[in-house]
């Protein structure tokens, strides 16, 4: 199977490559490098990617149409792995640009490179940001009307626009809400990667919402194994589905949404405490108020991707960060 992974050289997506590699198939992965946190460490990634059979990189800007449809044309994937994004949602607030052009159209020329050469399926991230003002747990199946942030709005509308294009043009699939992951080879504007660099150096913690705040902590490594899993079930079209009662998650058109959590939102006060047991050492906690696009909790209900799959991935908080600590002290050579 060749396989189209765009962001590359990002967080989840080397976790996605090596397991699609590890089962034979031929990966392509896109990304543009940006400077949005360290370079080296997203050419560090690469670099554990590139000797590996199978995969091949090239430095393309999703919002480049030109570079876009040229390479779907050239390559004809059988099927898409759509990670490629700008995230957070700090950022959205200072540069909302970048996510006009990265997130909207940028994932126009994934869509429509799908339908020009008929891709057998698209995965592509969505984000648990889409929920905004919607009271927990959240459930695929309910509307998402009033992000917060500019970022969840943007993949609310590349969910919109995807159900679009399977409606109109039978692009089968898959968005995912992806819910705080965590885990090896993770961007360093994530709690995880500032909370440990903060503890080690022995610097201050802005903890927001005054330690109240929680968060529906998810393993790298159980995002990609559903990524992967999802792969081979691309939805089909149901007839019987209707506007008035149907599940908002589900389509008469082939498109589904899916919840990839851990189900079991984690205080942010406990998260780090579990990492100071990890790393032996105490954090220097400073409380302060919530920020702009914040949600006080994110709590994912995954039942319907575990009907699916058999089994929604759990990974245990301290398996995962017990994981995650191995790897920054071996990366960072602390």
């Amino acid at each position: 199977m060749k396989t189209l992974l765009t962001g590359a050289a990002g967080f989840i997506a080397l976790h996605v490559a090596e397991r699609l590699l590890d089962a034979g198939n031929e990966v392509v992965g896109v990304d543009n490098l940006n400077a949005y946190y360290d370079v080296s460490l997203k050419e560090a990634r690469l670099a554990r990617l590139l000797p590996r059979k199978g995969f091949r990189f090239e430095r393309q800007d999703l919002s480049d149409r030109e570079g876009m449809a040229a390479l779907f044309a050239r390559e004809r994937f059988e099927k898409v792995v759509h990670l490629g994004a700008q995230p957070g949602v700090r950022h959205s607030l200072d540069a909302p640009f970048d996510y006009v052009e990265s997130n909207l159209t940028g994932h126009l020329t994934v869509l429509e490179g799908c339908r020009r050469t008929g891709v057998a399926h698209l995965v592509y991230a969505s984000s648990s940001s889409v929920y905004g003002l919607n009271a927990t747990p959240f459930r695929a199946s309910d509307r998402t009307d009033h992000p917060v942030s500019l970022y969840g709005a943007t993949k609310k509308a590349n969910e919109v626009m995807t159900h679009a294009y399977a409606h109109l043009f039978g692009v089968p699939a898959t968005g995912l809400r992806f819910f705080t992951v965590y885990g090896p080879w993770g961007r360093p504007d994530m709690a995880t990667m500032k909370f440990t660099r903060a503890i080690l150096a022995g610097d201050p913690i802005d903890v927001y919402g005054h330690g109240e705040m929680k968060r529906d902590f998810t393993y790298v490594g159980d995002i990609a194994d559903s990524v992967v899993a999802l792969l081979d079930r691309a939805p089909e079209a149901d007839p019987a589905w209707t506007p008035d009662g149907g599940d908002p998650a589900a389509s008469s058109a082939p498109h589904r949404v899916f919840n990839i959590g851990n189900g079991e939102p984690v205080l942010l006060t406990e998260f780090i405490r579990t990492l100071e047991e990890l790393l032996g050492r105490k954090a220097n906690l400073v409380l302060r108020e919530m920020q702009p696009g914040d949600l006080v909790e994110t709590s994912s209900d995954t039942e319907p991707l575990a009907r699916l799959l058999g089994a929604a991935p759990h990974t245990p908080l301290a398996v995962g960060l017990a994981r995650f600590v191995a790897w920054y002290r071996e990366y960072y050579r602390v």
